[in-house]
């Protein structure tokens, strides 16, 4: 029992360590202490403590983890229900059950739970939790996302369901029925697999990695940050040959201020991007801060407005308004000039190019659509793969990102 508590109280302390702004993590880590209490409470009744202890803690556990079930699957499946319940008004709505068992046990004063009465409403709660993460595993359509929600369901589900049948059901029936040699099976095979999906897929955000040695990892890092040196070394000469063909070709003093300015960004952002490279064993620093989206996406499409004019690309921009961003405002000026940059070369000429700057509820999404030949099936899998090489001449993407994927 006492690794029964260890294990869930360690689960829920790493989520926690993980990322600690999920809210989906907080209350993942929320119901698996509350599960833990189950345990304290099983360890408490074979101690020397007053039997109330016993009461109290199994009471805590039947009451509180079925809330704290459904509102980490209510988090965790997205979409309306996700942001009703973060404004606060849904988690108040299901408290009320737990609340209303809890005064009953206090004007009884007897907290040994009913469990009839639990089965009216933790058992619906159990269940409404097995549907959301279920549906939230269907409507899924991003592969990597997709097969994370899975690995959740076929952590929990089962377990949940177990709970149901062997806690609430058959307690209902059988107040003296001993379940918890019965659904510690489950419990164990929840574990198993989220041991065996932590080190392989990563779960709920989590993942473990093993390096070999120390010189693997720093040859890793090595490799990243040199490639991502290299690739925006690439980008920003190539907006200043750019500017300066511009130059070139233009009338004398006409323009030249901008083209000037084009190319003292261009060096200003190179040389900002060599100096977070920290050596070569180390990886590459980032800098959050709060920027304006449409900011980054007006200065990454501006030293290439020349060269979606001579190729004859039309470029709509529509930017609403919306709330800063907290990003790395190097980096992410960077991931878009390089989206832009390969719709370019993905268009012949007269094609068209739209940026779109959009809120969707909580989310703020910059979108870049082109009219190129678009994505071959079988890379499309592959992505988002972190420095994806792709051959030339096996056509150009809609998009561009394994044209010139990052550190290509």
């Amino acid at each position: 029992m006492l690794y029964y508590v260890l294990m869930l109280s360690a689960a829920a302390v790493v989520l926690l360590a993980s990322d600690v702004r999920s809210e989906s993590g907080r209350w993942a880590a929320f119901f698996l202490l509350s599960a833990a209490t189950g345990g304290v409470a099983r360890l408490w009744l074979q101690s020397a403590l007053p039997h109330v202890w016993f009461e109290i803690a199994q009471m805590i556990n039947q009451i509180v983890t079925p809330y704290g079930v459904l509102v980490f699957s209510l988090v965790y499946a997205g979409g309306a229900t996700a942001a009703m319940t973060k404004r606060g008004r849904l988690k108040g709505w299901l408290l009320l059950p737990p609340a209303a068992m809890l005064g009953y046990a206090l004007l009884r004063g007897d907290f040994e739970p009913n469990y009839p009465l639990m089965l009216a409403w933790a058992a619906p709660y159990y269940l409404a939790a097995c549907a959301l993460l279920i549906a939230s595993y269907l409507r899924e359509t991003d592969r990597r996302m997709r097969r994370g929600r899975l690995i959740t369901v076929l952590i929990t589900v089962p377990t949940l369901l177990g709970v149901v049948a062997f806690i609430h059901v058959a307690k209902a029936i059988w107040p003296d029925f001993d379940f918890f040699r019965y659904i510690s099976a489950f419990f164990v095979y929840s574990f198993a697999i989220a041991l065996l999906c932590v080190f392989v897929y990563g779960v709920l955000g989590v993942k473990v990695r093993v390096e070999s040695d120390s010189l693997a990892g720093a040859m890793k890092a090595a490799g990243m940050g040199t490639s991502l040196l290299n690739h925006t070394i690439k980008n920003e000469v190539g907006k200043i040959a750019i500017s300066v063909e511009n130059l070139r070709g233009a009338p004398e003093g006409s323009g030249t201020d901008e083209q000037l300015a084009v190319i003292e960004r261009a060096a200003a952002h190179l040389m900002e991007m060599a100096g977070r490279i920290h050596n070569r064993t180390r990886d590459f620093a980032w800098n959050p801060a709060r920027c304006d989206p449409a900011s980054l996406m007006t200065e990454a499409l501006a030293p290439l407005r020349e060269r979606f004019a001579r190729q004859g690309v039309t470029v709509a921009e529509a930017y609403d308004e919306t709330e800063p961003l907290f990003a790395d405002p190097v980096h992410l000026r960077e991931a878009i000039g390089n989206v832009l940059a390969n719709a370019a070369d993905a268009m012949e000429a007269g094609g068209q190019l739209e940026t779109q700057i959009r809120k969707e509820r909580r989310d703020i999404v910059l979108s870049v659509r082109d009219n190129g030949a678009g994505m071959q099936p079988e890379l499309l899998e592959r992505v988002w793969e972190p420095f994806l090489q792709h051959e030339a001449g096996q056509g150009k993407l809609r998009t561009g990102l394994v044209l010139r994927p990052p550190g290509a």
